[in-house]
Parts: structure tokens; C-alpha cells; sequence
């Protein structure tokens, strides 16, 4: 003890039981106490371990956090009786105990500020049950506060401050309240509760900057939130797994960069009039058979990346009433089969992408609900997919809805107005029931089922759609009483009509991947009016062999382009022609001459006639990847279209494949690209490009990429003479000359230099002529009159140092 004295006294009102006593320590004035005592205690700092075990009153003599109980190490405050504690500072060491622990008591906490760097700020346990008001807990080291082993208690106008691991952690049958508390700054969970029987109950509470998941509920675990808020942290606002079951209402889910509120493993989550806004990944993210969300008058806005609002896949079911989703990129996805989505009298509303996509056998079904300002209403996708709208209003989009590959559902009293596509489009085996929907003012077709589908359509009605109400390939829809205002019946197209058509048939709005398939090509005269004419193939030939090294590069190149010539000289002789595969793998480090070694052989195949065009359109993977289902199948489409008539080449393709691809979208744009180099085998030349070891991942990434790849060409590396002479090309190129001495400066610094994964080859050369060139900048800036060699010549000291 620093200084001071503890006062015992019994403040009873007989004075014949009074009595008052002076004690050195703390713990002497408590062995001396009996129930109903108070102990004051003077100020000073204490190093005892403490332990209440008899219902007193501990307080400080002269106000608040004038006491320090700060022992070196173990507990250091212990309670264990109905006591009454106050305006104590304690500080714990231990990083294997709490600093204050409660063991199947009911006391009252009052105005306690708990600073330590132990296992737990504040534990609770054994059927303990206080009531602890104004108290904070400052645990960089471990938890904030732990409820367990069938504890609870009242917590209110309570602050964690900082805690090493979860700010509060329920578990073992414990149940807290919590009232007006505010925890932050935690770097495991802000809340955490697990395990069957425990609980936790929190009013206007605050749960902020964590590093980790805000709210975490697991293992049968249960909680109920009424008028919270859960905001910044870096993992899941709210998550919900294995059995649990949360109940929140009246609460603000914001500034989350990751979900806001994911559901798993047959847990249930209803939010009542509550908003998730601000979130990185999915608003509201539903998994696994058995899992629930049931949402009502709630609104889900303002996403800040690339995901679906809603998201239901794995057998999971979601039910949103009365509910508004505004400013997402897509509002309600579900997929997989046996995965559900209930929606009733909602508003979807400034969708960037669709509104409502269902695929792999998801089923959905809206009614009385609103779309408005969509690209698209709603994409039924493939088979198995459907379900029901009922009396669902569809407004402002490109494309009202759209059906797809088998894809089945069921459309009453719906109305579509305002399209810049069509109102209703079906394709790809698509089907459907339409009965008595509507399709007003759209700049495309009203109704537009091609490919032959069989939809039903049973008393629709088209009013001033600008290319017709109907249009219908053969055999075409089943049609009862449907109604134009151009026309009594609808009109079924003469003939099947290919989608790339001529330009008339082009949408209003082109967007591609709404009408699914590959894009419409542009009018021929368009593209000719651009192209310049093909060399002839000695010249490009030519051009090729001018390559600094790449001697097996190019042997390789030369051997494809004899094959496919003399075939094509057989075929004119009237003999069976090889049938040389002509996509191609190239493997080797970045700057190898890839890039150029596939713009030549487009051109040459171009000079052959067997390419249109030959040119080039380079791609990547964040060209081809789509941040959600479908979306990635439309960019694939879309580059391979830009691609027809020459070369896609895909640089680092095995980022299409990750070691780790989970539910990674890259193995979407493989099989699209895989079915689109069967189904135009002639159209386009695809190349892919990568690290050697990367690659072979790559091609064994579908079973039918590698037969797509029959011919691998590798891109050595660039020796030190190699990397000189480009050097050389490129100073003869912009009119200047190496120097004396130059050349095997050059050819020393390109031996030293480090030659790691990321090396440039041909890109390091180049980068080193362009700083050779600065430095002779810099060097002759200050030369009042230059010759003419001087400003042409570079020397071994305007080489850059070695990194």
C-alpha cells in the first residue's frame, strides 16, 4: 500500500451496534468486516489481491479513482458475496487471470475503471449475476468482459475501450443485458457468443471499430438487439453460424467493408425495422440448407463494391416484407438448388445491374413488389430456376425480365413499362408462363422469344413498344388471347432469324449479355471502314524474324504457319488436309516478346485468309471476371466478340484458375471460353499467356482447356548479348549511337542484373535505354554548346546503378 488507511464502519442505526475500526491494508479491514460494513478506503495504490466474500460496501474516501488496487500479479479483485463496490481503479498483470472476477454473487459495480493487460478485463461466471453500472474495461491484452458457465447480469451505460480479443464474450449458458454500452476498438469479435443455452440481450448499444466481425454468434447460440449499432470493422458486421439465432430490431448495420450480415449453417436471423447501408460485400449474405433470414420493413442501400444486396445460395432461405433496396450494384441473388427467396410488397429501386437473379435451380417468388431504374428486372437464368411473380410492377430498365437455358417461371398481373430493350425476353431453351402481364413504352420488342422456346403467354397485352409488340421464332410461344395496339393477335416472325443480324435489329440501347449468347456484330461496313489492309505474309514474315533472339519462337511459329499452308494446297489438290490446331499456349517470363510474337501471327494467319482480320485484342483477367454470377459470362462474351475474325490473347491466363479458387468467378470465364472456341472454332485464334509452372495449372484446370491447347511455345529468356542488341535497336531507332566502352558496360550491367520472377526482360532493356537517355540529359543540360556526336552519343556513365 503506497498510503492511507481503510475505515471500517457499520452503519447500523443502533448505536449500541456501531463500531468503527482503522486497518493498514485492505485485506485486513476485509477479514475484520462483517455483512452490511463499509469499507472506505483512503487514497493511494494498493498491490493486494483481493477478495470480497461477505456483502460490503467498498468505496473510496475521498471520490473516484482516487484508490489503485494494483497487485503484481493473479486476481486482483475477487467478489463473491452481494457487495457493493465503487470508483475503483484496478489493474491486473496476469496474462493467465482476469483482473476482476465475479463468482456466483450478486453484487453491484459502480463506476469501476478496470485498465490491465490480463486474459479478461472483467469475468463473470458461476451463476454469477451483478449488476454493473458506468464501468470500463481497458484490456489491450485479452478480453474485455466474459460472461460464462451460466452467468448473466445487468450491464449498463458500460464502455470496452480496447480489448486484445473480443471486446464481450458470452458462453458456457451465460446471459448478459446490456443497456446503453458501447464497445470498440476490440480485435476479435465486439460481441461473441457461442455454444448451446448462451445468450445475450443489448439496448442501445453501440459495437465499433473492431478488428474482426462486430456481432458473432455460433453454436446454438441465441441474442436479441433492439436499437443498436454495428459499424466499421474490418471483418462481418453480423455473423450468424452453426445454429444460432439472433433476433434484431430498430438497429443501424453501417460502414462495413465486408458483409454486412452473414448467415450460415442452419441459423436464423430476423431484423425488424432495421438498415444495412455502406457495406463492401453482400447487405445481407444467406448459406447452407436450414439457414434463415427473415427480414421486414427494413432497407438495404448504398453498397460500396461490387456484390449482391441479398444473397441466397446452398439450400438457404430469405424472406424480405415490406422492405426497400436502393443504390446496389444487383439487389436479390439466389442460387442453387432447394436455396428460396420470399419477397413481399418490396421496393428494389437505382439497381446498377439486375434487380432479382435466380440460376442452378433456385426458386424465388415475388408479390406486389416494385423494380424501378434496373439494367435488369429480373433474369431467370438456367434450368430448374424459377418461380412466381405475382402483380409485380417493372419500371425504367433495359431489359424487363429475362428467362434462359431452361429456366421455368411463372409471371401473373405483371406489368413492365418504360424498357430500352424489350420488355420480356426468352432464349436458350428458355420457357415460361406469362398471364395477363403487360408490357408498355418499350424501345425494343414487347414480348421477344427467340431460338424456338416454348413459353406460354395467356391474355397479354403490348402498348406502344417502338419494334413491335410480338416477336416470335418458330415454332415459337403458345399464345391465348394476347393483345396489341398494333394488332388483335401477336405477330410471329416470318422466318427464325440469327441474333447477329443486320443493323435494324440491333437493341435501342446496346448492352451486351442482357439478350445472353455473344454480342451482335457490328455492321460490316463499320468495321472495314477501319481495318487497314493485310500485309503479305513474307512481309510479316519478315518482321518476325527481325526479333532479337526467340530462334525457337520462332521456328515454332514458322512450322504452324507451313503446316496450315501446304493443308490448304492439298485441299486445292483435293487431298485431306491436316487439321493443325491453331490456339496456342506461351509460356515464359514477362517481356519476352509474347505480346508481339501473337499480333504477328494473327497478321500472317490474317495474309493466309485464314483470320478475317487478324488483329489483336489483349485481355486479363479483370477484363473477363464479372463480380457475381452470370457477369463474368457476359465479359467473356463480350472480349471474344471484340476478338472475331483475329486473335484473343490472354495474358496471365492461370489467374483465371487460383490454387485457392473457392467460389472464385475465373472458372466461369474458362468454361464460356471453352464452349465459345467449340461453338466458332473458326472465328477466333484464343493464345494464353503465362509463367510456365502457372500455366500447366491452368490447362489442367478443365478437361476441355487442355485439348483446346494442343501446342505449347516456350519464351526463353533474354541472354545479356540479347538484351544489348535491344538495346542497340532501340538507340538506332530514336537516333542515338552507344558510345565507346558503351557495349560492354551495357553487357555487364545486364549480367549483374537481379533477375527474379518479376524480371522484364525485353521491358528491362527498354526501361534502361530510357534511363541511359534522361541521364545524357542531364549530363548535357549543362553544356553551353553540344556537338553533334555529343547529343547522339551515350556512354558507360549514363548507365542507371544496379537495384
Amino acid at each position: 500500500m503506497a498510503h492511507g488507511v481503510v475505515q471500517v464502519t457499520n452503519p447500523s442505526s443502533s448505536r449500541w451496534r456501531r463500531r468503527t475500526g482503522e486497518y493498514g491494508t485492505v485485506a485486513a479491514a476485509l477479514e475484520a468486516a462483517g455483512d452490511g460494513d463499509v469499507l472506505s478506503v483512503s487514497p493511494g495504490t494498493y498491490r493486494e489481491n483481493l477478495v470480497i466474500d461477505q456483502a460490503v460496501t467498498l468505496r473510496c474516501a475521498e471520490g473516484p479513482g482516487t484508490v489503485r488496487i494494483a497487485p503484481a500479479s493473479g486476481v486482483a479483485l475477487t467478489v463473491r458475496a452481494a457487495a457493493g463496490v465503487h470508483d475503483l481503479l484496478v489493474e491486473g498483470q496476469d496474462s493467465t487471470a482476469a483482473a476482476l472476477l465475479v463468482e456466483a454473487c450478486a453484487p453491484e459495480l459502480t463506476g469501476l475503471r478496470i485498465s490491465t493487460r490480463s486474459a479478461v478485463g472483467l469475468e463473470v461466471r458461476d451463476g454469477a449475476r451483478p449488476t454493473v453500472r458506468r464501468c470500463t474495461v481497458d484490456n489491450p491484452a485479452g478480453l474485455g468482459i466474459s460472461v460464462l458457465d451460466e452467468a448473466g447480469g445487468l450491464f449498463e451505460d458500460c464502455e470496452v475501450v480496447s480489448a486484445g480479443q473480443s471486446g464481450v464474450s458470452v458462453r458456457g449458458g451465460g446471459s448478459p443485458r446490456l443497456e446503453r454500452c458501447r464497445v470498440h476498438h476490440a480485435s476479435g469479435s465486439g460481441l461473441s457468443v457461442t455454444g448451446e443455452h448462451s445468450s445475450i440481450e443489448a439496448l442501445g448499444c453501440e459495437i465499433y471499430e473492431i478488428h474482426g466481425t462486430g456481432v458473432h454468434l455460433s453454436q446454438r447460440a441465441s441474442g436479441h438487439l433492439t436499437d443498436c449499432q454495428v459499424h466499421r470493422s474490418t471483418g462481418d458486421g453480423v455473423s450468424l453460424d452453426t445454429d444460432a439465432v439472433l433476433a434484431m430490431s430498430d438497429c443501424d448495420i453501417h460502414d462495413i467493408p465486408e458483409n454486412a450480415v452473414d448467415l450460415r449453417a442452419r441459423s436464423v436471423l430476423t431484423l425488424t425495422r432495421s438498415a444495412v447501408r455502406r457495406f463492401g460485400r453482400n447487405g445481407l449474405s444467406v448459406w447452407d440448407p436450414g439457414t434463415r433470414a427473415d427480414a421486414n420493413q427494413c432497407e438495404i442501400h448504398d453498397s460500396t463494391g461490387d456484390y449482391p444486396a441479398v444473397w441466397v445460395s446452398d439450400g438457404a432461405v430469405a424472406i424480405l416484407d415490406a422492405c426497400r433496396v436502393h443504390d446496389v450494384p444487383d439487389a436479390l441473388f439466389v442460387l442453387d438448388r432447394g436455396s428460396r427467396a420470399d419477397v413481399v410488397d418490396s421496393d428494389f429501386t437505382q439497381i446498377r445491374n439486375t434487380a432479382v437473379s435466380v440460376s442452378d435451380g433456385a426458386n424465388v417468388q415475388l408479390d406486389d413488389c416494385r423494380i424501378k431504374e434496373a439494367a435488369t428486372g429480373a433474369w431467370f437464368r438456367d434450368h430448374g430456376s424459377g418461380g412466381t411473380f405475382a402483380q409485380v410492377t417493372i419500371d425504367d430498365i433495359a431489359t424487363g425480365v429475362i428467362v434462359t437455358k431452361g429456366a421455368d417461371p411463372a409471371l401473373d398481373r405483371c406489368t413492365v413499362t418504360n424498357a430500352t430493350e424489350s420488355g420480356i425476353y426468352v432464349s436458350a431453351e428458355g420457357r415460361g408462363t406469362f398471364t395477363g402481364c403487360r408490357v408498355t413504352g418499350s424501345k425494343g420488342y414487347g414480348f421477344h422469344v427467340i431460338d424456338g422456346c416454348r413459353s406460354t403467354l395467356t391474355r397479354c397485352r403490348t402498348e406502344r413498344c417502338a419494334r413491335g409488340g410480338y416477336e416470335f421464332a418458330e415454332p415459337g410461344p403458345v399464345t391465348e388471347g394476347c393483345t396489341s395496339d398494333r394488332t388483335a393477335e401477336p405477330e410471329p416472325a416470318p422466318a427464325p432469324v440469327p441474333m447477329p443480324a443486320a443493323p435494324d435489329r440491333q437493341p435501342a440501347a446496346q448492352s451486351y449479355g442482357l439478350l445472353g449468347g455473344v454480342p451482335q456484330q457490328r455492321p460490316a461496313e463499320a468495321e472495314t471502314a477501319v481495318v487497314p489492309a493485310a500485309r503479305e505474309s513474307d512481309e510479316v514474315l519478315g518482321e518476325l524474324d527481325a526479333l532479337v533472339g526467340l530462334d525457337s519462337v520462332k521456328r515454332e511459329v514458322r512450322t504452324l504457319i507451313d503446316m496450315i499452308a501446304v493443308g490448304r494446297r492439298r485441299q486445292q489438290a483435293g487431298l485431306k488436309a491436316p487439321s493443325p490446331r491453331r490456339h496456342l499456349v506461351f509460356t515464359g517470363s514477362p517481356g519476352t516478346g509474347k505480346t508481339t510474337v501473337a499480333r504477328l501471327y494473327g497478321e500472317i494467319l490474317a495474309s493466309l485468309d485464314v483470320l478475317e482480320r487478324g488483329h489483336l485484342v489483349e485481355v486479363a483477367r479483370v477484363d473477363l471476371v464479372g463480380e457475381h454470377i452470370g457477369s463474368t459470362a457476359i465479359r467473356t462474351q463480350e472480349a471474344f466478340e471484340r476478338a472475331r475474325g483475329g486473335v484473343l490473347f490472354i495474358d496471365e491466363a492461370y489467374a483465371l484458375a487460383p490454387e485457392d479458387a473457392g467460389r472464385d468467378f475465373g472458372r466461369e470465364a474458362i468454361d464460356t471460353l471453352v464452349k465459345l472456341m467449340e461453338d466458332h472454332r473458326d472465328a477466333v485464334v484464343v493464345i494464353v499467356a503465362g509463367y510456365t509452372a502457372e500455366m500447366e495449372r491452368f490447362l489442367a484446370s478443365n478437361p476441355g482447356v487442355a485439348s483446346r491447347f494442343s501446342r505449347t511455345i516456350t519464351f526463353g529468356d533474354y541472354t545479356s548479348e540479347e538484351l544489348l542488341s535491344i538495346v542497340e535497336s532501340q538507340a538506332t531507332e530514336h537516333e542515338y549511337r552507344l558510345g565507346e566502352d558503351a557495349g560492354d558496360a551495357l553487357l555487364k550491367y545486364f549480367t549483374a542484373l537481379p533477375k527474379g520472377p518479376a524480371f522484364g526482360n525485353g521491358r528491362a532493356a527498354r526501361q534502361t535505354f530510357e534511363a541511359m537517355v534522361e541521364r545524357h540529359a542531364m549530363r548535357l543540360a549543362h553544356v553551353a554548346e553540344p556537338t553533334h556526336d555529343e547529343l547522339q552519343l551515350l556512354y558507360p556513365e549514363d548507365l542507371p546503378e544496379l537495384p
